[in-house]
C-alpha cells in the first residue's frame, strides 16, 4: 500500500483567542477555588478539551438545577441567553463568563438596536448554543434563517427597523450568499459595522482555500459538534478535495490517504495542537515523510480574562 508522501499544515489552524481564553478561565477557576467548578455546556466543542478539564475537576452541566448552591459556575464560550444569566444570578452562583468577546459583541449590538425598536434576522444553525444564546438576548423579535429558502419564508412584524446578525462560526461564503438573499428581500436592512463572522473562522477558511489546490485529500481535526470545524471540511469538499474530519488520530482511516501524494491538515478553532501532532504522527506511520507548514496570517489577537481570574501583579 502506498501512503502519502507529504503533509501540508494549514496556517493558521487550531485554537483561536476566544477558545484559549475560555479554557484558561476554567483552569484558573479550578486553581483558585478548587474542584469542582461547574461549566454550563461544553466550554468549547472539543472532546479532548472537555475530557482534559473533567480530569482536572470541571463538571459539565446543561441545566442549572444540577449546580449546588454556592458553587462557582462558568458560562461556555458560545454565550448564554438572558434567562440563563438571570437564573444564575438569582441562585447566587459565583459566575465567570467565558463567552467569546466576539459573540458578546453581537449580544451588545442586539440589545442596543432592540432598544431602538429593531427586529432581527439571524443567520445561523438551529439548536447551536451560540444561536440559542444570541436569540435569548430578547424575548421576541429575532427570526432565524438557516438557508436562502428560509429567507423567503421569514415574516417580521415590520420592515422599517430590521437588522441582520450572524452566528460567528458560519461558512463565510454561505453567510454571504444568505445575507445577499436577505438584502434582496429587505433592501433597507441594517448590517453590522464589521461582519459578525469572527476573524479566526475567516482565517481558517481562507487557509483551506489556499491549501486545497495543493493537496489530494484534506484532514480536519475537530469534534463532530464543532460548527467551524465542520465548515472547514465542507469548504474543502466544495473546492473539489476529498475531506474528512477526525476527533482523534484513531479515526483516521488508511484508505483515505492511500495513493495520495499530499495530505492537507488543518484544525478547527476548538481543536488542540496536541491532537494535530498526534494526527501528524499517525500519517507518518502510514508513510508520510515530509511535513511542511504553509505560510498564512499570523494571529495576534488576545482577549483579557474576567476580573477575579487575572494573575495578581
Amino acid at each position: 500500500m502506498m501512503g502519502p508522501n507529504e503533509i501540508l499544515l494549514a496556517e493558521p489552524r487550531g485554537f483561536c483567542a476566544g477558545v484559549d481564553r475560555a479554557i484558561d478561565i476554567v483552569e484558573r477557576a479550578l486553581s483558585k477555588f478548587g474542584a469542582p467548578i461547574y461549566v454550563r455546556h461544553e466550554i468549547v466543542h472539543n472532546t479532548f478539551v472537555v475530557n482534559d478539564l473533567k480530569a482536572k475537576g470541571a463538571i459539565f452541566i446543561e441545566d442549572l438545577d444540577d449546580v449546588p448552591p454556592g458553587a462557582t459556575l462558568v458560562f461556555s464560550a458560545h454565550g448564554v441567553s438572558k434567562a440563563v444569566q438571570n437564573e444564575a444570578a438569582a441562585r447566587g452562583f459565583q459566575v465567570f463568563d467565558a463567552t467569546c468577546p466576539l459573540v458578546t459583541k453581537v449580544h451588545v449590538e442586539v440589545a442596543k438596536l432592540a432598544k431602538e425598536g429593531y427586529e432581527f434576522i439571524m443567520i445561523g444553525h438551529k439548536g447551536h448554543p451560540e444561536v440559542e444564546g444570541t436569540m435569548g438576548q430578547l424575548d421576541a423579535g429575532i427570526h432565524l434563517v438557516e438557508d436562502v429558502e428560509d429567507v423567503a419564508r421569514v415574516q417580521p412584524a415590520q420592515t422599517e427597523r430590521l437588522a441582520v446578525v450572524t452566528q460567528t462560526t458560519l461558512s463565510v461564503d454561505d453567510a454571504a450568499e444568505i445575507t445577499a438573499a436577505v438584502k434582496r428581500r429587505f433592501p433597507t436592512i441594517r448590517e453590522p459595522k464589521q461582519q459578525d463572522i469572527c476573524y479566526a473562522t475567516q482565517n481558517r477558511q481562507d487557509a483551506v482555500k489556499m491549501l486545497s489546490p495543493e493537496v489530494d485529500v484534506m484532514i480536519v481535526v475537530g469534534s463532530p459538534t464543532s460548527s467551524n470545524s465542520n465548515r472547514l471540511a465542507e469548504l474543502a469538499r466544495k473546492l473539489g478535495v476529498d475531506s474528512y474530519m477526525v476527533d482523534h488520530p484513531g479515526e483516521l482511516r488508511p484508505e483515505w490517504v492511500e495513493g495520495k501524494t499530499r495530505v492537507g491538515l488543518t484544525a478547527g478553532a476548538s481543536a488542540p495542537e496536541v491532537v494535530v501532532q498526534e494526527v501528524v504522527a499517525r500519517l507518518k506511520a502510514l508513510g508520510a515523510v515530509a511535513v511542511r507548514k504553509v505560510d498564512g496570517i499570523q494571529e495576534t489577537v488576545k482577549f483579557p480574562l474576567p476580573k477575579g481570574l487575572r494573575l495578581e501583579p
